[in-house]
């Protein structure tokens, strides 16, 4: 089955640098450093040192307090951070510059492993969430490379997709050494696919730190709106703009001076996003212009990287992106950390548990349409002690489940 899979990966693989191509056309960096994506590592670190794989922005933001806690406590141990994605890639140097070795990850072939293995040679790799590679298991395997998966998540249908495999799926989750699991369904998923070793320590995004320098842009940015009603349509996926445009433009018959903050997730769609605004008709800033919106601007496209924080802080409530798109979800805790009430269509597979809780305690709402979107708006935005009281519901639900990335860090340091 190994030597099966990975002739199956050599022969996608020149479609894969298509792709890769095909994605450089609209986002420039795709096409930058594809030598690290065959295994070469422009900074080699000192060995025995700890990896830590994140695929994109998502991934990255969950792990920075691990990241910092690890810089501390570990001085003299270098620190490898691959990611998947250039804007993964970038908020990582943003965060951290020079103090960790960064790379994209290598393709899961045994040739490019090696190369990059032989560079690193780490003693521990931890993967974050569902980045399980068989051909990469097995080379940490070979070279006694400790192995956890970190707020390991697995849906009930991946489960089934895995189960298919028969053998080969129990022998690539056997491989991993420790999986730390979200919760206890997660874990028990694992254990069926015979994972040895699952301990549940919880959802790391659960422990959002809002940096003070956060907090003072929230309050600058707030100033700058006045009065007016604002919400934010963060990390939005193709298909979902336009629902976006659609419910602001109703919203607008109810609340006329009201402002949409819209956040695509991926830097490549910035100008089709902003011709389609200007095609409905609603009046449009960019960003990036450095221009502030106007009391007649209707929609403020946010155009540039590293602000989604500030933005969903300093907005009245928020749509959470990628799903009404059939993606599963983005992170809704750096809303509701800030006391901000959220909304999120019915794809939220990806964060099953942080939806759940936020929809039992009052903090979201879920929606299938524009209209049910613009009445939700035009609810929160219209009545500020029932926004108020959403919002604080769902900073009180991230308060009171905290402490997950505790508990990995102790389950990390048992086998550093």
């Amino acid at each position: 089955m190994y030597f099966l899979y990975t002739l199956l990966v050599y022969t996608a693989l020149p479609f894969v640098m298509l792709r890769l191509f095909l994605r450089s056309r609209r986002a420039p960096a795709y096409r930058e450093r594809w030598a690290e994506r065959l295994g070469h590592v422009a900074s080699a670190p000192a060995p025995g040192g700890i990896w830590i794989h994140a695929v994109s922005v998502g991934e990255v933001q969950a792990i920075v307090p691990l990241v910092r806690r690890l810089l501390e406590a570990y001085p003299g141990k270098a620190l490898t951070v691959t990611t998947t994605t250039p804007t993964g890639s970038e908020q990582m140097r943003r965060l951290f510059g020079d103090q960790v070795v960064h790379s994209y990850l290598s393709y899961d072939l045994p040739p490019f492993l090696g190369r990059f293995l032989d560079s690193v040679r780490p003693s521990h790799f931890l993967m974050v969430e569902t980045e399980v590679w068989p051909n990469l298991l097995r080379a940490c395997r070979e070279r006694g490379i400790q192995t956890l998966l970190a707020n390991g998540r697995l849906s009930q249908q991946s489960k089934k997709g895995y189960r298919r495999l028969g053998r080969f799926a129990r022998q690539v989750f056997s491989s991993v050494d420790v999986i730390a699991a979200q919760t206890d369904d997660d874990a028990r998923r694992f254990r069926e696919l015979g994972a040895k070793r699952v301990v549940v320590t919880g959802s790391i995004k659960f422990d959002v730190s809002i940096p003070a320098s956060v907090i003072e842009q929230v309050e600058v940015m707030r100033r700058n709106w006045g009065s007016r009603p604002v919400w934010v349509a963060a990390s939005t996926h193709e298909g979902e703009d336009e629902i976006m445009l659609a419910a602001h433009a109703r919203l607008l018959e109810s609340l006329p001076n009201a402002l949409l903050i819209l956040v695509p997730r991926h830097p490549e769609r910035f100008d089709r996003v902003a011709a389609q605004v200007n095609r409905s008709g609603l009046t449009l800033v960019r960003r990036s212009a450095g221009r502030l919106p106007e009391p007649e601007t209707q929609v403020y496209l946010a155009d540039t990287m590293g602000e989604l924080p500030v933005l969903l802080g300093a907005s009245g409530a928020a749509f959470i992106g990628g799903s009404l798109a059939r993606v599963g979800g983005h992170n809704m805790l750096e809303a509701a950390a800030q006391g901000v009430p959220v909304c999120f269509g019915p794809h939220t597979f990806n964060f099953a548990l942080i939806s759940r809780l936020l929809l039992e305690c009052g903090a979201a709402i879920q929606v299938d349409n524009a209209a049910q979107l613009a009445e939700v708006m035009r609810d929160w935005l219209g009545d500020a002690s029932r926004r108020t009281a959403a919002g604080e519901a769902g900073r009180q639900m991230v308060e009171h489940n905290r402490g997950a990335l505790d508990r990995l860090y102790a389950l990390l340091e048992s086998v550093l």
